[in-house]
C-alpha cells in the first residue's frame, strides 16, 4: 500500500505545484510601497494597485481587507487591460508608506496625472482630492491637464481612488477608464515644478490646433468686411465658417473650461454649423445659386442635419447623465449616424458643378478639390469610429496620429487637409473679390458711358425760345436718370417743348431715355403737332420697353404766347401756380394704337408755365411724408426758378429723378419815339 501511495504523490505533487504557481486575479495584497527620504524630487505611485469595479465608500478605509481584489498598473486605463468598456464607478487602492529625507519639509503634494473622467482620493479615509462631481449629479471635464493637490503630513496608511467613468459616446473605443498614467508624489516645490513643466508641454501640443485659433481672426475679419457690404453674402458665410470652426476646436479639445457635457453638446453644433456654412460656401464659390432645385434641397438638408444635432446635443446634456444611459446611447448612434450621411452633401454641388461642366476660374476648382479632400477624410474618420468598441476598428486612431511635428506640435492628416482647405477658401474668396471689383469697375465705365450719353441727350445750354425767357434743372436718383426734356426750334419761329419721365430708375431707365430722345427728333423733323408728336412716340415706344412705360408732355410754343399742349399722361403743368386743366391720355409704351388730345392756351405778358416730372411731387421727408400738391402749389405760387424748386424737393427728401423747366412769356418790348 505504501509504494503505492508513494508512487501516487511522486505524480500527484509535481502537478499540485503547477496548479498553485499559476498567477490568481485575488492575489495576496502587496507590500505597502515604501518611499524614504523623499526631500526635493518626486516618486512615481506605479506598480500594482488593487483594484474593483463598483462602489462602496467602506473602501475607503484604510483597515478594509483588499487582498482579494484584482490587480491592475496605473500606466494605462482599465479599459487596455482587464475591464474593456466598463462604464461606471471603479476603486483604486494602494498602501504606502512615506518618510521625508532629514531636514525637508514634512509637506508632501500629489500630481495626478489625468483620470476618466470624475475622481476622489481618500487618504486613510478622509477626501483629499476631488475633480469634478459624481453621481447622482455627475460633473466632469475633458481631462488634458494634471492636477495637483497638497496632501499635508502624510506617513504610513492607505490612498484610496475612487473613480467614475462616464457613459461611452457612440464613437468611443471602450478603451478608457481609470489611470492614465501613475500619480506622482514629491514635495510641493517639486510637484509644482512638474506642473509646470507638463503645462509648457500641454502648451506645446496646441501647436497642432494652432491653425483653428486663427480662423477665429479671420472670422472676425470676414463679418467686418461683410458689415462694410452687406449685398455679398459671401463674406457672411466664410465668417460664420470660421468662426464656427473656432467654437467647435474650443469646445472639442477641452479649451473651454466647462463641463464635458456642456463643451460636447456646443462643440457638436458648432460641428454641424461648419458643415452648413460650408455647404453654402461651396455653392456660392462654384456658382451654383441659380440652381433652384439644389438651393432648395440644400436648405432642406440643413434644417434636417441641425434638428438631428439639437436631438443629438441634448441627449448628451440631459440623457446622458440621467438613469436612462442605454436609451441615451441609441439616441446618439442613430443620430450620428445620420448627422455623418448628411455631412457629406457639400460633396453634392462639386459633383454638379463637374458634371455641369462650369467654367470657372482655378482657384474655384483648387477649393472644390480641398473641400473634397478635407471632407471625405473627416467623414472617414467619424465613420470608422463609430462603433468602434464593438467592431475593434483603429483605422480612426491610425487617421488621427500625428504623422509629422513641428516644434514638438504633432499634426495629423486631418490637420493637413484643413489647412489646404484654408488657403484655398482665402484664395479662392480673393479671387472672387477681385472679380467682383473687376464687374463694379466695368459697371461704373459703362454708368459713366451712361452719364456722358445722358449729358448729351439733355442740353446743357438751353437755346434761347423766341418771346420766353426759359430756366431748367435736372437731379438724377442714381449716377443717371430715367428723365429726359428736349426743346426743339421749328420753322416759323415755333418751338417744340416735350419733357417726359421714364418708369424706373438707373441706368435701364438712362437707355429707355436714348431711345425716346431719338424718336423725338425724328418724329419733329415731320410734325409740328403735340399730339401727333405724342401719338408717333407711343407707335415707336409699343412692345420696346419691357413691361414699362413713359409719360410725357409736349407743346407747341409761339412768340406769340400761343402755347399748344398734349400729355400722355404726365403730371399737367403749372400755370402762375394754378394747376392747368388737361385730358387724361395713357403713358407711351402700352397701347400702340392710343391716341392724343390737344388744349391751346394763349399766355399773357409774364405768365409764367412750370413743366416737372413726379419726381418733385414725390419727394418724401425723413418721417415718410410726400411732398404733395399742396406744397407743390404753394412753390409755384412763389415763381421759383427751376434750380430753386429743384432745391426745395431735394432738401424735402429726394427718392426719385426730378426735373423742372419754367417758361416766361416775356413782356412786349415798346418801341422808342
Amino acid at each position: 500500500m505504501l509504494p503505492r501511495l508513494s508512487q501516487a504523490l511522486r505524480v500527484a505533487l509535481p502537478l499540485i505545484l503547477t496548479v498553485c504557481a499559476l498567477p490568481s486575479r485575488a492575489q495576496a495584497a502587496p507590500a505597502p510601497l515604501v518611499i524614504r527620504d523623499l526631500g526635493k524630487g518626486t516618486v512615481a505611485l506605479d506598480g500594482l494597485w488593487q483594484f474593483h469595479l463598483g462602489d462602496d465608500m467602506a473602501w475607503a478605509n484604510p483597515n478594509f481587507d483588499d487582498s482579494q481584489w484584482e490587480q491592475l498598473t496605473a500606466d494605462k486605463p482599465w479599459g487596455r487591460q482587464t475591464h474593456f468598456a466598463h462604464a461606471g464607478f471603479a476603486w483604486y487602492r494602494r498602501a504606502l508608506d512615506v518618510a521625508t529625507a532629514p531636514g525637508a519639509s514634512p509637506e508632501v503634494a500629489l500630481l495626478v496625472p489625468p483620470i476618466n473622467d470624475a475622481y476622489e482620493i481618500y487618504w486613510n479615509g478622509q477626501l483629499v482630492a476631488s475633480h469634478g462631481h459624481l453621481p447622482p449629479h455627475p460633473v466632469w471635464y475633458q481631462s488634458s491637464l494634471a492636477q495637483t493637490f497638497g496632501l499635508g503630513e502624510i506617513r504610513r496608511g492607505v490612498m484610496a481612488v475612487r473613480v467614475w467613468q462616464a457613459p461611452f459616446e457612440s464613437g468611443s473605443n471602450g478603451r478608457n477608464g481609470g489611470f492614465t498614467s501613475p500619480p506622482i508624489l514629491g514635495s510641493p516645490q517639486a510637484i509644482a515644478a512638474l506642473k509646470a513643466q507638463a503645462d509648457y508641454q500641454w502648451s506645446l501640443s496646441l501647436a497642432g490646433i494652432s491653425l483653428y485659433f486663427l480662423y477665429g481672426l479671420l472670422g472676425v475679419l470676414a463679418f467686418g468686411l461683410w458689415l462694410r457690404d452687406r449685398s455679398e453674402t459671401l463674406l457672411l458665410w466664410a465668417a460664420f465658417y470660421f468662426v464656427a470652426i473656432f467654437g467647435e476646436v474650443v469646445f472639442l479639445s477641452g479649451l473651454a473650461p466647462v463641463p464635458l457635457h456642456i463643451a460636447r453638446s456646443l462643440g457638436y453644433i458648432f460641428n454641424t454649423s461648419v458643415n452648413i456654412a460650408l455647404w453654402y460656401l461651396t455653392i456660392r464659390l462654384l456658382d451654383l445659386r441659380a440652381n433652384q432645385r439644389l438651393m432648395r434641397l440644400t436648405r432642406i438638408a440643413a434644417y434636417v442635419v441641425m434638428f438631428l444635432q439639437l436631438i443629438d446635443s441634448a441627449d448628451l446634456f440631459w440623457v446622458f447623465r440621467s438613469n436612462y444611459e442605454l436609451t441615451a446611447q441609441w439616441v446618439d448612434g442613430i443620430a450620428t449616424a445620420l448627422i455623418i450621411l448628411l455631412s457629406v452633401w457639400n460633396l453634392v454641388p462639386v459633383a454638379v458643378a463637374v458634371i455641369g461642366r462650369r467654367k470657372l476660374h482655378i482657384s474655384r476648382w483648387i477649393f472644390a478639390c480641398a473641400i473634397t479632400f478635407s471632407t471625405s477624410l473627416y467623414m472617414l474618420y467619424q465613420a470608422s469610429q463609430q462603433g468602434s468598441r464593438f467592431t475593434h476598428w483603429t483605422l480612426s486612431e491610425t487617421l488621427w496620429a500625428p504623422r509629422y511635428y513641428i516644434l514638438g506640435a504633432g499634426i495629423n492628416f486631418q490637420y493637413t487637409a484643413d489647412a489646404l482647405l484654408l488657403l484655398s477658401l482665402i484664395y479662392a474668396i480673393y479671387r472672387f473679390s477681385k472679380e467682383g471689383r473687376d464687374r463694379q469697375s466695368a459697371l461704373e465705365q459703362e454708368f459713366q458711358n451712361a452719364r456722358e450719353l445722358q449729358q448729351v441727350l439733355i442740353p446743357e445750354s438751353i437755346p434761347e425760345i423766341p418771346g420766353f425767357t426759359l430756366t431748367s434743372a435736372y437731379k438724377p436718383a442714381l449716377e443717371v436718370g430715367g428723365d429726359f426734356f428736349q426743346i426743339i426750334p421749328l420753322e416759323s419761329g415755333l418751338t417744340l417743348v416735350v419733357l417726359g419721365d421714364v418708369s424706373g430708375k438707373g441706368l435701364k431707365a438712362a437707355m429707355a431715355v436714348s431711345l425716346i430722345v431719338g424718336a423725338t427728333r425724328m418724329v419733329a423733323e415731320v410734325t409740328s403737332s403735340p399730339a401727333e408728336v405724342l401719338a408717333g412716340l407711343n407707335r415707336r415706344l409699343d412692345g420696346r420697353l419691357k413691361g414699362g412705360f413713359a409719360t410725357a408732355i409736349a407743346l407747341r410754343l409761339e412768340p406769340d404766347g400761343r402755347c399748344t399742349i398734349a400729355s400722355a399722361g404726365h403730371p399737367a403743368p403749372f400755370l402762375n401756380g394754378s394747376e392747368l386743366s388737361l385730358p387724361c391720355a395713357l403713358p407711351l409704351g402700352l397701347v400702340g394704337s392710343s391716341c392724343y388730345e390737344e388744349t391751346t392756351v394763349l399766355l399773357g405778358a409774364g405768365d409764367r408755365l412750370a413743366l416737372y416730372t413726379d419726381g418733385l411731387l414725390e419727394a418724401r421727408n425723413a418721417s415718410g411724408e410726400l411732398y404733395g400738391f399742396g406744397r407743390l402749389k404753394t412753390l409755384f405760387a412763389a415763381r421759383p426758378t427751376a434750380l430753386e424748386a429743384t432745391e426745395a424737393a431735394v432738401a424735402f427728401g429726394q427718392e426719385d429723378d426730378i426735373t423742372v423747366l419754367t417758361l416766361q412769356l416775356a413782356p412786349a418790348e415798346v418801341p422808342h419815339a
